[in-house]
């Protein structure tokens, strides 16, 4: 083993000295290395907002030794170093308005200091989270000074069974948008980064689903408390799931886009599902997992609660169709031993219990369940018949179309709604560039995962949302 071991680490030394060459040699991949620069010598329209996120492995997980799985990076402090390194060179290079990393290795104070030093150089200010429990790595997200100011900072701890946590900023632009004949006006809008768990099995997708379910939560409360006008969100981070996931329809039903796929004109669909990949996991398996997602203020929604209830649903069904049960199957599952023709409320518990969606330690709360049996009981007489069944049956979150996300004010006047400021997608590029092909490169080895970058100009729009905030203006 120890043989085998100094042949890979002879390997990777060969790597590293490619991987730390100077810039100018483009030593990670021909198609990265024009794209990114191309991108970073852009002119930068000021009033333009960029954002990156980037999944960068925490040393601590990676793997350098098929044969030896427990050798890890961090076990070579020269090895991460160049890598970080190299990482730092090209987000400096691409100097986006904000930074959102995941996989930052907050338990090491060297690498720790190497990003805060750089990043504060460069003129950015950065904000750190640990995961709970010690895990060793967490998030770091930037934001540059020259083009932003930082309102408010908060933390969210998910205290789950992943561990996991996520950030919020409230920010303020630098450059004022002239929004409107009576004068300037700086935009605002609020940035969340988080990593969600990875699915090791099935089961987990209700707690993926959850930690979402928690973080709108807590931006919906912020914004409540705050008494803020309607205003874009941004959220980005390792969703850890595909387009085809039940996070990303729950994200949809709430107004968010995926950033990267209105750029690219891509839609739902299942033809569109691939056209792109940024993550090659520790399987071998490659799949689009890393998004930045937008909801503009003229977007509406539905109550997060019904979204939420019906995302769980969704599992449900998802569950059943699995073992084949037809509607009437469904039904008589949910019925349980009861003969007559409608579904109580413990057989409903018991349906939740055998598709493991409750009586686990990442099960749904009682509470989440009862709210569940509310939102199907739509009449509150205290049983479900088939006809509120099939309601939950069909009820999906609506994946909403795409075409409406750029429209500006000039587009779509109405005198009765209020006019608001939100974001335009102008550009999204992932790198390296292979992987917008749905390829994965065999000669990247900054991450394994693909860092997205996007591009948003402001516009103004109407903002169609209901009141439901106590509104003052900023």
């Amino acid at each position: 083993m120890a043989v085998v071991a100094g042949s890979n680490v002879a390997k990777l030394n060969a790597k590293r000295r490619n991987d730390t060459a100077p810039l100018v040699n483009c030593s990670i991949s021909n198609s990265e290395c024009f794209s990114s620069m191309t991108l970073a010598g852009a002119d930068r329209d000021p009033s333009c907002i960029s954002c990156t996120t980037f999944n960068i492995l925490a040393p601590i997980y990676k793997r350098i030794d098929p044969k030896n799985p427990g050798l890890r990076e961090s076990d070579f402090s020269a090895f991460w170093l160049a890598r970080n390194q190299r990482i730092l060179d090209w987000l400096l290079h691409e100097s986006s308005s904000i930074i959102c990393l995941q996989e930052f290795w907050v338990g090491n104070e060297e690498l720790t200091h190497m990003y805060l030093d750089r990043l504060g150089n460069a003129g950015y200010q950065s904000f750190k989270l640990a995961r709970t429990n010690n895990r060793g790595d967490g998030l770091l997200t930037a934001i540059c000074k020259e083009y932003l100011n930082v309102v408010d900072y908060r933390e969210l701890l998910l205290n789950d069974f992943g561990d996991r946590v996520a950030q919020l900023l409230h920010v303020k632009s630098v450059v004022p948008f002239v929004q409107n004949q009576k004068g300037n006006f700086k935009q605002q809008f609020l940035i969340v980064n988080t990593h969600l768990l990875f699915p090791h099995d099935s089961s987990l997708s209700l707690v993926r689903l959850h930690q979402v379910y928690q973080i709108l939560q807590y931006v919906e409360s912020y914004q409540k408390e705050n008494k803020l006008n309607p205003m874009p969100i941004i959220l980005c981070g390792d969703w850890n799931g595909s387009k085809r996931g039940h996070v990303y329809k729950f994200l949809r039903s709430q107004g968010f886009v995926s950033s990267y796929d209105t750029a690219h004109q891509y839609t739902d669909s299942d033809a569109d599902a691939h056209k792109w990949v940024s993550h090659c996991n520790h399987r071998g398996n490659i799949c689009g997992v890393d998004f930045i997602w937008l909801c503009n203020p003229n977007e509406s929604w539905k109550p997060l609660k019904t979204s939420w209830a019906e995302a769980v649903f969704g599992i449900f069904k998802y569950q059943l169709q699995k073992a084949s049960l037809t509607d009437d199957d469904a039904f008589a599952f949910l019925k349980d031993d009861n003969y007559d023709d409608f579904v109580t409320y413990s057989s409903f518990c018991e349906a939740l219990r055998q598709v493991k969606l409750i009586g686990l330690p990442c099960g749904l709360s009682l509470l989440e369940v009862k709210d569940l049996w509310t939102e199907a009981d739509l009449d509150g007489n205290g049983v479900l018949d088939f006809e509120e069944f099939k309601k939950i049956w069909n009820s999906v979150c609506s994946e909403r179309g795409e075409e409406d996300v750029n429209v500006c004010v000039e587009d779509s006047k109405s005198p009765c709604e209020e006019e608001t400021v939100g974001f335009k997608v102008k550009n999204a590029v992932l790198f390296p560039r292979e992987v917008e092909r749905g390829m994965w490169p065999e000669d990247y080895s900054l991450s394994d995962h693909a860092r997205l970058t996007v591009t948003f100009s402001p516009v103004r729009m109407q903002c169609s949302r209901p009141d439901k905030f106590n509104k003052s203006h900023l």
